[in-house]
């Protein structure tokens, strides 16, 4: 009897990591490949994690860059202190909280595209695929008026 509870026990503690990672995979936090709307593409490598206000923010850990693309580009239009500041490193999205299933009240920044941090679109996050895959939705105003990338995460 003793043996039984005792495998029984080690069986139910063999599955805990797996049971864990099933639960971190329906949120944002981990490591995304975007996609170039355009070319259909990868861009870069977006890293989101927990600040130390449970907030989520995400930074650019890593560009995907095509042959003849500068490899370390800089941020030519950003304004302020941002202006010639290196893309990789950027954090582009912060202050997402969660709600239901999906991660609001952040704001994202596209450095391709906004010339200052300080005028970010609004944002939301949604882990979908099982969490294989995140919808980004930047907006501005009403969640109508923006567009969404889908995201995906890199093991």
């Amino acid at each position: 009897m003793r043996n039984s509870l005792l495998i029984a026990l080690t069986g139910l503690l063999g599955l805990l990591p797996f049971a864990l990672h099933a639960q971190d995979m329906n949120t944002p936090v981990g490591t995304w490949k975007t996609i170039d709307d355009s070319t259909g593409k990868p861009r870069s490598l977006v890293e989101i994690s927990a600040a130390p206000d449970g907030k989520l923010h995400g930074q650019i850990v890593q560009l995907i860059r095509e042959p003849g693309e500068d490899p370390d580009p800089v941020c030519d239009k950003c304004t302020g202190a941002l202006h010639s500041h290196k893309v990789k490193g950027l954090f582009i999205l912060w202050g997402f909280s969660k709600d239901g299933d999906v991660w609001t009240g952040g704001r994202i920044f596209d450095p391709k595209k906004q010339g200052s941090n300080e005028d970010p679109y609004k944002a939301k996050l949604t882990p979908t695929n099982g969490g294989q895959d995140l919808k980004v939705r930047g907006y501005i105003g009403f969640s109508l008026l923006g567009r969404t990338q889908v995201w995906h995460r890199v093991k």
